[in-house]
């Protein structure tokens, strides 16, 4: 199992974040490092990804609703409106050529990455992070066709302070994997992907407790 070379995160979404953070400890031996909270209602929790046992510009993000976010209406994010039980949602890719450049290419073979917006990220001491996304709600989730990231001058988090697992490989399943592959080779996106009954996004990964299998 490989990964896409140009991999920057991977979304692992929960019902709920301190339930989901928990589960992930017990099952990882891993305890993921509190990531902040975002304007549009969700929070995370972050675990860096290594490469060869060397740190590398890839992480995981488990995110969930706010719990403190204002009102208790639903998170218009990664499904979390609807989710009822965890699940590997989809993943983050780095483009090298410029957010608006990557997305009028991918736009050209018939897929909408979504329009490139400002995102933003309070940490737990208060610093706001910024970086820009290119990022659509697809249909359903899991999601094999990636969103896209530019982290500008913001330091890519997988490279920071955080606890840390061993990224193995990530693959993906679909009903009709050739109808994704224009849009992932207009991104450069290398993804194992392969036919299966319902959309799948697989990852591998190795901790304190040994290999297990996210998806």
């Amino acid at each position: 199992m490989s990964f896409p070379s140009r991999l920057d995160h991977l979304v692992y979404a929960v019902p709920d974040l301190a339930t989901g953070a928990a589960d992930f400890v017990e099952r990882t031996g891993v305890a993921p490092a509190p990531g902040g909270v975002h304007p549009v209602g969700s929070a995370n929790a972050l675990v860096a990804l290594t490469v060869n046992g060397e740190r590398a510009p890839h992480y995981l993000e488990i995110v969930g609703p706010d719990p403190h976010r204002e009102g208790s209406g639903p998170v218009p994010v990664f499904g979390l409106a609807h989710l009822e039980r965890p699940h590997l949602a989809t993943f983050a890719v780095r483009v090298e050529d410029g957010l608006a450049t990557a997305v009028e290419r991918v736009r050209r073979v018939g897929h909408d990455p979504g329009d490139v917006e400002p995102w933003s990220r309070t940490t737990p001491d208060g610093t706001v992070l910024r970086w820009l996304l290119a990022k659509r709600e697809p249909d359903a989730y899991p999601a094999p066709v990636p969103f896209l990231i530019d982290w500008g001058r913001t330091p890519q988090p997988g490279l920071g302070d955080l606890p840390a697992l061993e990224l193995l490989g990530l693959r993906a399943e679909h009903p009709d994997p050739d109808s994704l592959s224009p849009a992932l080779t207009a991104l450069g996106v290398d993804l194992e992907l392969g036919a299966g009954p319902e959309p799948l996004l697989e990852t591998r990964l190795r901790g304190p407790k040994g290999e297990f299998v996210l998806r």
